[in-house]
């Protein structure tokens, strides 16, 4: 993204933000690891720990969209600073439920769900900061840079919190993950700004190359939400619907994917802190695979191929990766392949957010937080849904489930149009994909 006598302030911004969305699911998904010894603590079963899980996801999708308002309205640096300084004070407050009280699990997912009203700032925060700062020929790019948080994040999840849980018990792994958000808050305030404009040392060219590839309607103030216009978008209802798809698949993930480990294939604490880790490096691999894959496209075939198509593609080979991976009896086989359907997924990430900032200009956070709703309904669903079909039908069945549901994403998806900008009149937006391809 940087070039000769150019100033790469921003690409060091986002790297930044690829630190802040791996302690975001660091702190998400430690509950899944340190849930083994809670359950015994709390002498809880798996139904009642996946209400804990939901209702994180809950709070995560209930303030999507006005943490999508306050990252326009106040700016990602300020934004993105508090919410890591709320949700480190919800992650020690984890540790702080007391297992003899009669309420305990309603405190629990108390403080879950606070802990989501937190976290709800992460993404649309930083997709606000991708629509003023990365020009659209590097979107893909910058993307699956930031999402690719969420594969290493969660894969060092396993070996982290395991590591710390055997050491000093399941709570201080909720301290270890407040610590280090309080510290990421302080760097973020001190080394972000809002606009590239507002900072120090983004100099002329770097300024003149970021503002050359932003759509017209990016650059001009954010101005009233045209609220009509988004809810009457066909594209932003095919994200929503085809994120919700993701978000049932990824959460089975995130929540499930350890203990399902430890009690469906019998794997020990250790074992299971090393296969745990295969999905999110996979998803780690997908995110910047498919950010890199996703401008090439858009620069040689337009943005609907190079957003929708390679979506598409993605969710197709997800389907097939569950499918096969949840029928194999070898467990080490097993884990691979169902990684792979991790990593498959987190091929389209960078699109999701991509189109949301190509079509939405000074309204990206808006709109990605609505999008993000979808997300995260999907997985508050598998998070109670999913233990509920695997101890009726049994894990193959939870796999598959997810499949069909992303099956039906790729439908949602082929209606999403990079292309139209969301406005008042919905008139066609010029298509970036062949300006970028006119530049290179």
């Amino acid at each position: 993204m940087a070039g000769a006598g150019r100033s790469s302030v921003r690409v060091r911004l986002v790297a930044m933000l690829f630190v802040i969305s791996a302690i975001a699911f660091l702190d998400r998904t430690n509950i899944s690891v340190a849930g083994v010894q809670m359950r015994q603590e709390y002498a809880i079963d798996q139904i009642r720990l996946g209400w804990v899980f939901s209702a994180f996801l809950i709070g995560y999708a209930a303030f999507q969209v006005p943490a999508g308002w306050l990252a326009a309205r106040i700016g990602p640096r300020r934004l993105l600073t508090l919410a890591l300084v709320w949700w480190g004070v919800f992650s020690i407050a984890t540790a702080w439920v007391p297992p003899g009280s009669a309420h305990a699990i309603t405190l629990l997912m108390l403080v879950r769900f606070g802990l989501g009203i937190g976290e709800a700032a992460v993404y649309p925060s930083g997709n606000q900061f991708v629509s003023r700062w990365v020009p659209a020929q590097e979107r893909g790019k910058a993307n699956g840079l930031i999402f690719a948080g969420v594969g290493a994040g969660s894969g060092l999840t396993p070996p982290l919190i395991s590591g710390v849980v055997a050491f000093g018990g399941w709570r201080a792994s909720f301290y270890v993950c407040a610590l280090i958000g309080l510290i990421a808050a302080v760097v973020w305030f001190v080394v972000a700004r809002d606009r590239p404009q507002e900072h120090p040392r983004v100099n002329a060219a770097e300024l003149a190359h970021i503002e050359a590839g932003l759509p017209h309607a990016t650059a001009g103030a954010a101005g009233p939400i045209p609220w009509r216009a988004i809810l009457g978008s066909r594209a932003v209802w095919g994200l929503f619907l085809s994120y919700f798809a993701f978000g049932y698949v990824i959460w089975i993930f995130f929540s499930w994917f350890f203990i399902y480990l430890a009690e469906a294939r019998g794997l020990d604490l250790k074992s299971s802190a090393l296969f745990g880790m295969a999905p999110f490096l996979a998803m780690t691999v997908g995110c910047l695979a498919g950010g890199a894959v996703n401008d090439a496209v858009s620069r040689r075939h337009g943005l609907y191929w190079g957003r929708s198509g390679l979506a598409m593609l993605s969710f197709a080979l997800t389907a097939l990766f569950l499918l096969i991976g949840s029928q194999v009896d070898n467990a080490p086989l097993a884990v691979m392949t169902l990684a792979l359907g991790g990593g498959a997924i987190y091929l389209s990430q960078s699109s999701f957010w991509s189109v949301t900032a190509d079509i939405a200009g000074p309204h990206t956070g808006v709109v990605s937080g609505l999008m993000n709703v979808g997300c995260q309904i999907g997985g508050a669903l598998t998070a109670s849904l999913t233990p509920w079909i695997a101890a009726r039908y049994g894990w193959a069945a939870a796999f598959g489930t997810g499949a069909g549901v992303v099956i039906l994403g790729i439908a949602a998806w082929a209606i999403v149009d990079p292309r139209r900008l969301i406005e008042p009149e919905q008139t066609p937006a010029p298509d970036h994909g062949a300006a970028i391809a006119q530049q290179a």
